[in-house]
């Protein structure tokens, strides 16, 4: 592949030679104003931000113009066809002011980054800049004490704090830095070297972009480098004037974290950034709000946060109704049995297939061979005898014959074993055995589900009463629920104890059980696993296990960053997943080169047969390393190995340090030390990235820094990370990976070459191959991995677009809801909606006396059409006529509304008692009340008319929250059962996008319809001025969480597949038990029935009342 590549680059030439060479005339441009701004005073130097900012106005202020005298004209207009079109135009004037900003930042980028570069370069050259005292300079010298007052000037120190460390200003742009800037203001990514000063390279284009007030945003993947990072840069910016804040030093929803948002550069982590758009898509006042709209982000780090974090959405949840009800208790002790019967009967097993093996039986040597593979892939023993001569060739043969005609032979293989687990695609399956055995003799049928079809055909063919005949299929129902949870609790209980260790995919800590970031070897706080097996993992640990909880909100990481209107990111490794990078984001890579060529000596592989030779070859060279002088820095995959090369160092009596998750805290201080001559450092992937490690002469004249990897990762980005952390700027250095055929790696993907290459040279222990073809074959099994990864969170993208487009839909008509403006333009279009939806379901069925029963239902109207009309009439005219009907008739009922609480405000207001800002006032429409919030000055000033439009907004909120909570959860139902469909050979993306559209669907006619009731019918309850309480009073605070929600580590949708019988049919929807709250009533007995609009009474059969009665026209009477 590399001979093909090489190829090509003489022919097309290289990318990104390509890429820097085009950006080299605006690097030239940028230096030619350096010279004219060398010459200009500090305060000349600060006019020329607002030079810049008055420039962009000036292309804008046409558009602005015309869209604040647009947005005055639907101010005063009351035509909703005109102000919808008046929109559109908004919309339209707000994108092309975008582009003519965009264009005129580009004209001034060169002069803008010289203006930067010369800031940065007289910090870095004087103590104090004395400057003119403007206003901000004023404000800051109350807070910060690197500005000072000095009569009229301001005295600007080049040394502050920044996260609680003393920093003194030595920087200024190379010019690769220049061009990384340049990329990223065109939004790209930038891929540049460990110690390149990503950091500084970033103030560049988050000046220019925000000169045009609509803010710039750094995202990082800690807060401790969103903290420094905002600290650290800060002066550099607010020395122009510009505002800085960092989102995690406030609370959410606070007037701290709205003030941060309204900076104009604003830091941030990302799961700030994507939480807050959350929240402020569940507040209840504009006040609420802290985010602006989407306008420019740089994703430090873009590599872990868009892609490694892409496949764990954020989720805003609250408790649900018994959520602490599951069998995890109760199935465990079964799980706990059945996995260590098969442990202890697998190692017989395994010692018969060696025997059988080494007497040269192959045949039933590989059968067996096969069986304890299939049971427990990951059992020490078995990986040991792996790596031995011609051993995994056996398996692997074996496996190839009982896999052929789709897996026709397995059966044989596994009827010996009580669940068969398949390491690679995360799944686990009860086998027959497994069923008996732990179903047991009491139950035979505690674990097989209901054929619901046969069953239900059954029950039908008894000719039973309907009541009973509902009872028996509302009992099958619930066996069918109860057995389905049943079988996906131990599914998951099993996975927790034969696929997640504890210590590498997870450690307990403060008696709960916390995730391991596989990337960085950080602890992941707040993050579980999804679909249970994060309570199935508590359960196996004997931790307490947390209840289950309702999602409220919900976004992917990939939707968010998806939503601002330029995107670009910085990293040391994202080359690897450029094509990730463009087809998600279309964020195009960019290599930058190094400022100094690279001297680090990456050396190629050590391939060894067994971990145990490998970690004695480690520690000899981390021995003979160290005493030489030099730093090492080991890099291992997980907290267990970390421990076991600290045990191995500690009986050779070499002194190290350790990080890893659980040791987290110590970071900083350990990083401080690993530069220092011998200080060995073992650290977990956390190490790998935005650590700098620093060294002396001393060292640098020894040799440098050499990284040792214990392991090669899944991803090939974690491997270049941790060989970043050496020969940064030009220093010198070493890198070496040490592998096993043990290995996690090596043995799930490795290439089989491997092995027979290292049988054919008949290696003896404790021997090594070192070449560049093997190098080279372990990397093709990390593209494997990664490749596999992409699918996952391509997979996963794929079904939350389909979540996106309706929270697009939701959250658009919410924050209309919320600010008012467009709030008429929406119940406009709800009242259409429903009358056509009325209209057509009546014309279709050819039903006049429905028709006028579900006006009166929903618009509390007369139909504006007679039956004569109705049946002549199209169905689009009938919805125009009753759609003005509706409109008309909703306008004169507000109006009527505001007259009528006018008086009540008007008392609360001149009653002296009262000294409220905002009141709460009760409507209600006959059958449920809501409290409406308003301003009372404001209902007061308007005759009313105020409290009338909070009343909508009010109604609108609520009823479209609750719909979405309720469909947010249907939609996780919806998204567990389609994976049924793969037993159907269906794919069940098709089958979720067609079933989400129509739930979808279901839910917009349910909002519509309730909105324009309670709008139709609700009126104050009563006109008496002492219900009219202070807000204050009534607000209560849900209790929310917000976690993120990880996703085993291969495909999502195999993860969350459920034990299913192969007869099962589809899955049933969910039934509700309906209690009866009156006495039954027999068709034929006579009852009296009142309308609800004249209040005339009538008594006649219950049988002719019943469709009356249903229509919600009549009500029945109690005598």
């Amino acid at each position: 592949m590399s001979f093909i590549n090489s190829i090509l680059k003489a022919f097309v030439g290289d990318k990104s030679q390509k890429d820097v060479k085009e950006l080299q005339p605006l690097v030239d441009k940028i230096k030619s104003f350096e010279s004219q701004l060398e010459n200009l005073s500090h305060d000349e130097l600060r006019q020329k931000t607002i030079e810049f900012k008055r420039a962009i106005q000036d292309a804008i202020k046409e558009k602005t113009d015309q869209i604040s005298t647009l947005e005055e004209e639907v101010k005063n207009s009351t035509d909703i066809d005109k102000n919808e079109d008046i929109y559109t135009e908004i919309d339209k004037l707000k994108e092309e002011a975008y582009t003519i900003s965009e264009e005129t930042l580009n004209k001034i980028l060169p002069e803008a980054f010289a203006v930067v570069k010369e800031t940065a370069k007289r910090f870095a050259n004087n103590e104090t800049l004395k400057v003119t005292a403007s206003e901000y300079d004023r404000t800051l010298s109350g807070s910060k004490d690197y500005v000072t007052l000095d009569g009229t000037d301001a005295i600007w120190k080049n040394s502050w704090d920044a996260a609680g460390k003393e920093v003194t200003w030595d920087m200024v742009h190379y010019d690769v830095q220049l061009i990384g800037g340049i990329a990223m203001h065109q939004g790209k990514i930038a891929e540049m070297q460990t110690g390149e000063g990503k950091t500084l390279v970033a103030t560049l284009p988050l000046y220019l972009n925000a000169l045009s007030g609509n803010g710039a945003h750094l995202v990082t993947v800690n807060d401790y480098l969103a903290k420094r990072d905002s600290a650290w840069m800060a002066p550099i910016f607010q020395f122009h004037g510009l505002s800085v804040d960092c989102i995690d030093h406030h609370r959410p929803n606070s007037d701290g974290r709205r003030a941060a948002y309204n900076a104009d550069i604003t830091y941030g982590t990302n799961n700030e950034f994507g939480f807050d758009y959350l929240r402020d898509n569940m507040a209840h006042t504009p006040k609420d709000l802290v985010q602006r709209p989407h306008n420019y982000a740089i994703v430090d780090e873009v590599d872990s946060v868009l892609v490694d974090d892409a496949r764990t959405p954020l989720i805003i949840s609250g408790p649900v109704p018994e959520g602490d009800r599951h069998e995890f208790n109760e199935l465990k002790p079964k799980v706990d049995e059945i996995v260590r019967k098969q442990r202890q009967h697998l190692t017989g097993v395994l010692a018969e297939a060696k025997k059988l093996i080494a007497e040269g039986d192959t045949k039933e040597g590989g059968f067996l061979l096969l069986r304890v593979y299939r049971g427990l892939p990951k059992n020490k023993a078995l990986i040991k005898f792996l790596s031995e001569e011609g051993v995994k060739q056996l398996l692997q043969k074996t496996e190839n014959y009982y896999m052929q005609d789709n897996n026709r032979e397995m059966p044989v293989v596994d009827e010996d074993l009580l669940f068969v687990i398949d390491e690679k695609n995360n799944q686990i399956e009860l086998t027959d055995k497994g069923v008996n055995y732990i179903s047991g003799e009491q139950d035979k049928d505690f674990f097989v589900m209901p054929d619901i079809g046969a069953e239900i055909a059954k029950i039908e063919n008894q000719n039973l009463e309907i009541e009973k005949e509902a009872e028996l299929k509302e009992e099958l129902f619930k066996d069918f629920t109860v057995k389905s949870e049943r079988i996906h609790t131990m599914s998951q209980l099993l996975k927790a104890y034969t696929l997640f260790e504890k210590d590498t995919e997870y450690v307990v800590m403060d008696n709960k059980v916390m995730i391991v970031d596989e990337q960085t070897g950080r602890i992941m706080d707040g993050r579980r696993y999804s679909d249970g097996l994060h309570q199935a993992i508590e359960a196996k640990e004997n931790v307490k296990i947390e209840a289950l909880t309702q999602t409220f909100a919900t976004v992917t990481l990939q939707n968010y960053f998806r939503m601002y209107s330029k995107l670009s990111g910085m990293t040391g490794t994202a080359v690897t997943e450029a094509g990730e990078f463009w087809e998600i984001y279309k964020l195009d890579v960019m290599e930058i080169p190094t400022n100094r060529p690279i001297a680090r000596q990456d050396k190629n592989d050590l391939i060894y047969k067994t971990k145990r030779e490998k970690y004695n070859a480690i520690i000899e060279e981390v021995t003979k390393i160290s005493k030489a002088g030099r730093p090492v820095l080991i890099g291992t995959t997980s907290v267990e190995i970390s421990e076991l090369l600290s045990k191995l160092l500690s009986v050779r009596k070499v002194p190290h340090n350790v990080l890893n998750a659980k040791l987290h805290k110590k970071e900083a201080d350990v990083v401080a030390e690993a530069g220092n001559a011998g200080v060995v450092t073992i650290a977990t992937n956390m190490a790998g990235r935005g650590t700098d490690i620093k060294l002396s002469d001393a060292v640098k004249k020894a040799g440098g820094l050499a990284i040792i990897g214990t392991e090669r990762h899944d991803s090939r980005r974690v491997d270049r990370q941790l060989r970043g952390r050496s020969g940064r700027q030009g220093d010198p250095g070493s890198s070496q990976f040490y592998v096993s055929l043990e290995d996690n790696l090596m043995r799930l993907f490795g290439s089989d070459r491997v092995a027979k290459m290292m049988d054919k040279m008949g290696l003896e222990d404790g021997e090594v191959i070192q070449h560049s073809m093997m190098t080279k074959s372990i990397e093709r099994a990390q593209k494997k991995v990664e490749e596999n990864n992409f699918g996952v969170r391509k997979r996963l993208l794929e079904y939350d677009d389909v979540m996106n487009a309706q929270r697009e839909v939701v959250y658009k008509r919410r924050r209309h809801a919320l600010q008012g403006e467009r709030l008429k333009l929406d119940i406009a279009n709800m009242v259409y909606d429903t009358c056509e939806v009325i209209v057509e379901s009546n014309k279709a069925a050819n039903d006049y006396k429905n028709l006028e029963f579900e006006l009166i239902k929903y618009f509390s109207m007369t139909a504006p059409v007679d039956e004569v009309e109705f049946g002549k009439l199209s169905a689009q005219e009938i919805t125009g006529k009753i759609y003005k009907a509706a409109y008309d008739h909703y306008n004169d009922k507000m109006e009527r509304n505001a007259a009528a609480a006018f008086p009540v405000i008007k008392k609360v207001h001149e009653d002296n008692a009262n000294n409220f800002e905002r009141i709460v006032v009760p409507f209600t429409d006959g059958i449920k009340s809501l409290n409406v919030v308003t301003n009372l000055q404001d209902a007061y000033d308007s005759n009313g008319k105020q409290l009338i439009t909070d009343f909508e907004k009010n109604i609108s909120l609520a009823i479209i929250d609750d719909s979405w909570k309720t469909h947010l959860r249907k939609m996780d139902e919806l998204k567990q059962s389609v994976q049924l469909a793969v037993h159907e050979q269906k794919d069940p993306l098709l089958i979720y996008k067609f079933e989400a559209f129509e739930l979808f669907k279901s839910m917009i006619e349910k909002v519509n319809k309730e909105v324009v009731s309670f709008l139709f019918k609700g009126e104050l309850p009563s006109e008496n001025a002492n219900a009219i309480q202070e807000e204050r009073n009534i607000r209560k605070k849900e209790n929310l969480q917000t976690t993120k929600e990880e996703i085993p580590n291969s495909d999502e949708l195999a993860a969350r597949s459920r034990a299913v019988s192969q007869n099962q049919g589809q899955r049933p929807a969910i039934t509700e038990t309906i209690t009866r709250e009156q006495p039954k009533i027999g068709r034929n007995e006579r009852v009296t029935i009142k309308n609800v609009m004249s209040g005339e009474s009538k008594t006649v059969k219950f049988k002719q009342a019943e469709p009356l009665l249903q229509n919600g026209s009549w009500v029945l009477t109690q005598d």
